[in-house]
């Protein structure tokens, strides 16, 4: 599988035609899309004055850290997913559900940010005698990334804007809504692969293909 058109992103790895230097450029360009989604959580947490030493775990900037099963499984099956989710406290924050938004997003936007920097390294490399696959891979999982966080299901980040009016719940009950809502990404995004009917990929996959070509024009 070629993935060096736009009509090919959102990438999807098809593993029965999958070149080692293209399957090589994706491990890559997830593992960084994880990597960075993440630590801008923790920075922007941070930032807005959940500081604790003990989240560690937030600045190490060791991906397999940061690493999800189910996140990850969904960059096989929809060439998206999402990390770990980051620990926060809502409750050192001055506006708890406004900040734990904008941290949410944080990682999206990190994606989006990064996706348009190798997008630029694409645009200029494109003028001497270098393969572009890597930065294109880059620009287009980190996109792709971004774009289907939009999803409103948790652990994603809009998936925020609904987990935020929720009552105070302990740690054990959240990790059961990320799982809950990670699982239901996985069912409605198999189910597309499977059965060939859109629910997300009608509307999201052309965004992401627009984007992708206005940044890399």
């Amino acid at each position: 599988m070629t993935s060096r058109g736009f009509e090919n992103y959102p990438f999807i790895p098809d593993f029965s035609n999958l070149g080692f230097d293209t399957g090589v450029a994706f491990v890559v360009s997830a593992l960084l899309a994880i990597l960075v989604n993440a630590e801008a959580q923790g920075w922007m947490a941070t930032l807005l004055g959940d500081y604790d030493p003990e989240y560690k775990d937030r600045f190490h900037f060791n991906v397999f850290f940061h690493l999800s099963v189910l996140g990850s499984l969904c960059y096989l099956v929809a060439g998206f997913g999402w990390p770990k989710p980051v620990r926060i406290n809502p409750a050192n924050f001055k506006y708890p559900r406004l900040y734990t938004i904008l941290v949410r997003f944080t990682g999206m936007f990190a994606n989006f940010m990064l996706a348009n920097i190798a997008a630029s390294l694409v645009f200029v490399i494109r003028f001497i005698d270098f393969d572009p696959l890597v930065f294109l891979m880059v620009a287009g999982v980190n996109l792709a990334t971004a774009v289907y966080h939009l999803i409103p299901l948790p652990p994603l980040a809009a998936g925020s804007l609904i987990t935020v009016w929720l009552p105070d719940y302990s740690p054990r009950q959240r990790r059961a809504v990320y799982y809950s809502g990670s699982l239901i990404i996985l069912a409605i995004l198999g189910a597309e692969r499977i059965t060939g009917v859109g629910i997300f990929r009608p509307y999201l996959d052309p965004l992401v293909r627009a984007l992708l070509r206005f940044l890399v024009a």
